[in-house]
């Protein structure tokens, strides 16, 4: 759907403040989530609530859950901690990269609709979003536009947005589905990666990399990675670049699943043997850096392509930036146009 299209849900952490004191809408910047802590005892919080979501997981609750306590999250929770550990952002506004810059992402969005409460909340882990909205409801707004920060709509990740709105009636909320085509947004991905390689020179090849979904998912109908690819298009368009000068691939599979082709280690490696040696990689499925980016892609990824003799060149999220603040706060005004 458009940038612009929404869902509407019927009624029944500290917030940035806004410059007006008493707005009555608000708008909601959701995120994936993120363990509170880089322990194994936080990852195996966070890990249960995410990894427990049918969106995410569909096997039967009999099977899966104690497969999941009992056997995976034991093994898992200390090896994950580490990689959490190795992108650990310091200080006050520091702590996990996602939660770090989801917070300020909220505060710039903030500066471009002083008319507006912008908060940030987390599907998974804190601020969790249903406490979110009823926090905002004790505050005196009314409404809220509901905003996941993923460009392209799955049923693994806005749907499982949309649950949380389906059981919590704190507000009447409306939710933005997904923005993969919107010209503010494919403006800022392409004048960053354009930014970078003017300061850093351009590699030889282009990667975009997306995370990715089991293939039985697109399958059945979900539409994530044809916009994905009718994303990347648009940006590589803007970009001007040649069709054989950027590819697509998927990165972070998880489970035995067949998975969306081709992947981005795959992808490294048959450039590596095709004799490419600098490689830059963009990330416009994520809206902030987060571990996927920061650990797997700039760190693991380029530590294996450099192992093929070749030097992976990360170009990173929007994050924060003016231009995505920008680009969010105009999705955010279209989704309010003629709700009253």
């Amino acid at each position: 759907m458009p940038a612009h299209a929404s869902r509407d849900a019927a009624p029944d952490g500290a917030p940035t403040v806004p410059t007006d004191p008493a707005p009555d809408t608000a708008l909601v910047l959701v995120n994936l989530g993120t363990p509170d802590a880089p322990t194994p005892s936080a990852v195996r919080r966070y890990l249960g609530e995410f990894l427990s979501d049918r969106r995410v997981v569909a096997l039967p609750r009999w099977l899966w859950l104690p497969l999941l306590h009992l056997v995976i999250l034991p093994l898992r929770a200390t090896p994950v901690a580490k990689k959490y550990a190795s992108i650990w952002l310091p200080g006050d506004d520091g702590g996990s990269p996602l939660a770090a810059h989801t917070r300020r992402l909220a505060r710039a969005v903030q500066a471009q609709l002083p008319s507006l409460r912008v908060v940030d909340a987390m599907r998974y882990g804190t601020p969790a979003l249903s406490a979110r909205l009823r926090e905002l409801r004790q505050q005196g707004v009314r409404r809220a536009v509901v905003l996941p920060l993923y460009p392209q709509y799955s049923t693994t990740t806005t749907a499982s947005v949309a649950d949380v709105l389906a059981r919590e009636h704190a507000l009447p909320t409306r939710m933005v589905e997904d923005y993969h085509v919107d010209a503010g947004w494919l403006d800022a991905v392409a004048d960053s990666i354009r930014a970078h390689r003017e300061a850093n020179g351009a590699g030889e090849h282009l990667l975009f990399s997306f995370h990715g979904l089991p293939q039985r998912l697109v399958d059945a109908g979900d539409p994530y990675a044809r916009q994905c690819e009718a994303g990347a298009a648009a940006i590589a368009q803007r970009l001007g670049l040649a069709r054989d000068a950027w590819t697509l691939s998927y990165q972070s599979r998880f489970g035995r699943d067949k998975w969306l082709e081709p992947s981005t280690e795959g992808t490294l490696h048959a450039l590596a043997a095709r004799g490419v040696r600098n490689v830059d990689v963009v990330a416009p499925g994520f809206a902030v850096d987060c571990i996927e980016t920061l650990e797997e892609v700039a760190m693991m990824l380029a530590e294996k392509f450099a192992a093929h003799g070749g030097t992976l060149r990360y170009i990173p999220c929007l994050n924060d930036s003016r231009p995505h603040a920008h680009a969010l706060a105009d999705i955010a005004r279209r989704a309010l146009e003629n709700w009253t």
